[in-house]
């Protein structure tokens, strides 16, 4: 009981002088409960930066491949179709003729998002034994009606695609 009649009154003197204290600090407390919500700015800059922009959800198809289950199935069959598809057409050209030593073209294949198709021949830069400009109009002029290519999806959005295909001319 003793310590009872010493601790009453300095429990009820300690107290009141702390009090505002103590309702400041519940007071302020608050905010340490509060989640900042992200601005929209923040929230975009996050998924860009979380989006890879060198890989596409779906690759360029063509009827003949759609069936196929597997992305990469699917995208392997794509390039052996146009590859199949560029080599039949240049086949007839009289390309082989006017350059024998020239087996193999690198082709430059743009998809655009509309579903047509550019064809840009690659060169190295240190040749010059081939006229790049009659090489280039034999390719433009063969290179038309080719069926219908579905555009590369990303994210649900029809996108953009390029990619090179190595063609061969001779095949022996």
């Amino acid at each position: 009981m003793y310590f009872y009649k010493i601790l009453v009154p300095f429990k009820n003197k300690t107290l009141k002088q702390y009090y505002p204290l103590l309702v400041f600090l519940l007071f302020n407390s608050c905010q340490y409960f509060d989640k900042q919500v992200p601005t929209e700015k923040e929230l975009l800059q996050k998924e860009l930066k979380t989006i890879n922009w060198k890989e596409v959800d779906e690759y360029p198809s063509v009827v003949d491949c759609e069936k196929i289950e597997s992305k990469t199935q699917r995208q392997q069959c794509f390039f052996e179709v146009l590859t199949q598809l560029i080599q039949e057409k240049l086949s007839v050209d009289t390309l082989a003729v006017l350059y024998p030593e020239l087996d193999t073209i690198e082709v430059k294949v743009t998809v655009f998002p509309n579903s047509t198709i550019k064809f840009e021949p690659q060169f190295p830069q240190d040749s010059v034994a081939y006229d790049k400009v009659k090489i280039d109009s034999i390719l433009q002029a063969r290179l038309v009606d080719f069926p219908k290519v579905n555009p590369a999806i990303k994210r649900g959005i029809p996108v953009k695609t390029q990619f090179l295909l190595p063609v061969i001319l001779k095949v022996e």
